[in-house]
């Protein structure tokens, strides 16, 4: 009987270990797929609320996890107005009073431009790969398509606002399909929905991106990418402070 016990908590160990790897390797894939060694592109984001709706359209640089910019385009009032972050800090330029701002974290988790996005949403601050414990909850339909189903739980250290994530990431090709974020308190605040999957660049990506607030009925951003490149050099001169004031729509 002894033999079988130990047997049993070896199968066990052993099956939750290689779980857990798996998992770590489904989301691995599927965050290199979205981000890219490098990535350009260009985003058009509508804001809806129940009484208004606005758009914004924005060009966005990124090389790896650590570095990113972005610039607006539209409306008029916003033209020109940029964003860049390295590794944990990020920096805002406002052409029409000429001043540089620098975001501390404790602002990381406010509203992008009025949008439902954080400024952590936007330059992806924390890491679904290093911030997170990842469990593999198993298979399931999602979207009409087959999904691996994951479990997110933030390590103790790391720069996260979120209890836990449910993500679900299509099984052919990684592609993520939809990500629940819940408190501490076990509430689901929200959803981002992923759709429009197609061949941008050398690779199939969501185009379209719907953040929804459980919280707040009828409010929801938007986020369509038109435009992309993956794994090209970027100038070195674009992530730097010197940038903020020199880039151009």
């Amino acid at each position: 009987m002894k033999l079988v016990y130990f047997y049993l908590m070896v199968s066990l160990i052993y099956g939750v270990g290689f779980s857990q790897e798996r998992a770590v390797d489904i989301i691995k894939k599927s965050d290199d797929l979205m981000r890219g060694k490098t990535m350009v592109g260009k985003y058009k984001m509508t804001i809806a609320r129940p009484e208004w709706q606005r758009s914004m359209e924005f060009k966005f640089w990124s090389e790896g996890t650590e570095k990113s910019f972005m610039l607006m385009l539209k409306p008029a009032k916003d033209k020109g107005v940029t964003f860049l972050k390295i590794g944990r800090e990020m920096w805002n330029y406002i052409p029409k009073i000429n001043r540089e701002i620098k975001i501390p974290p404790s602002m990381m988790l406010q509203s992008w431009m009025g949008s439902d996005f954080t400024n952590d949403d936007l330059v992806k601050e924390s890491s679904i790969v290093t911030d997170y414990t990842h469990k593999f909850l198993g298979e399931e339909e999602e979207a009409g398509f087959m999904a691996f189903k994951l479990e997110l739980t933030p390590k103790p250290d790391a720069p996260v606002v979120w209890d836990k994530l449910i993500e679900w990431i299509r099984k052919d090709d990684y592609v993520p399909l939809k990500v629940q974020y819940f408190n501490e308190r076990g509430e689901l605040i929200r959803t981002m929905i992923f759709s429009d999957i197609k061949k941008i660049g050398d690779r199939v990506y969501p185009a379209k991106m719907e953040l929804l607030e459980s919280k707040k009925p009828g409010n929801s951003t938007i986020l369509i990418l038109s435009d992309a490149t993956f794994d090209r050099a970027v100038k070195k001169s674009v992530f730097t402070k010197q940038n903020l004031k020199r880039a151009k729509p």
